[in-house]
């Protein structure tokens, strides 16, 4: 890591949030051809940075002001608000620079985000990822634009470092849209797992060949195929709270729908609180590969 008064002056990206999702995004950015800024309200937190080149900021203003886009990969809409407004990072960017959201959030944030930015003349892209830990690694994340175009063209290449499909989804709040959606139908498939996995169990059918021929057929899908590679025993139920907290998300998102929403979201439900259970069924008829 160096000091950010010895980076030269060249297009150069910003990033706040180096959390499960956020570090392994800004670990890939430090090691493209793109100067790398990093702040953090922990300094721990730069420890998963170490080897890898990049400058650190002191302040969110110092960089805002050294960074032609900066990226926030945080929490919760809150956290995005504190950061750009009483953090100093709207005032202190350039006019012209681009302000993206990793995180999810809520389409209506979003929108409100662009407006706050838009008296700076800073453009802000909702542009929230799927693909977890080890597929931001493998640089083959699904990223989720929201935004006008021409913001998005000016990032598509900063996207590709880590993202093997960059998706513009339409106007700001749409890549909201597309996370929540996504997450929903990913959580709804891990609910008609436990009931596939339930009758079987039921039959008394062997399943561990029945677990392959799911995974092998027609049948499968990113759901079932995250058993084992990315959901494991170990952090399942840390991941049914992450999925519980989008359901939040989606269920704000969606509210004035009805019925419809409401039993998306209750099937949803279901599969995220199931996750621990089902992934210790799966586990206990899952042969590890050699």
């Amino acid at each position: 890591m160096t000091d950010l008064a010895e980076t030269p002056t060249r297009r150069t990206v910003g990033f706040i949030g180096l959390g499960d999702q956020g570090a392994p995004i800004a670990q890939v950015l430090a090691d493209s051809p793109y100067p790398l800024v990093v702040w953090a309200r922990r300094p721990a937190s730069l420890d998963a940075l170490s080897g890898h080149s990049c400058t650190v900021a002191a302040t969110v203003a110092e960089l805002a002001a050294a960074s032609d886009v900066v990226a926030l990969c945080l929490s919760r809409d809150s956290d995005n608000l504190h950061i750009a407004v009483e953090g100093g990072l709207l005032e202190n960017m350039r006019p012209g620079s681009i302000l993206v959201n990793h995180g999810t959030g809520l389409p209506s944030r979003a929108r409100h985000l662009a407006d706050l930015a838009a008296p700076y003349g800073i453009t802000v892209l909702d542009a929230p990822v799927s693909g977890g830990r080890t597929v931001a690694l493998a640089r083959e994340l699904t990223t989720i634009v929201g935004g006008p175009d021409d913001a998005v063209g000016r990032v598509t290449d900063l996207f590709a470092t880590f993202s093997k499909r960059i998706i513009h989804a339409g106007p700001a709040g749409s890549g909201q849209f597309g996370k929540l959606f996504n997450n929903a139908l990913m959580m709804m498939n891990q609910q008609n797992i436990a009931e596939i996995v339930e009758t079987a169990t039921q039959l008394e059918l062997p399943l561990q060949p029945l677990l392959e021929v799911l995974r092998s057929g027609s049948a499968t899908s990113f759901a079932l195929q995250a058993f084992g590679p990315s959901v494991t025993t170990a952090n399942a139920a840390h991941l049914r709270e992450l999925e519980l907290i989008d359901m939040d998300l989606f269920r704000e998102a969606v509210d004035g729908l009805g019925d419809q929403a409401k039993r998306v979201t209750d099937r949803a439900v279901s599969g995220a609180e199931q996750l621990p259970e089902l992934t210790a069924a799966i586990a206990a008829h899952t042969t590890p590969a050699a």
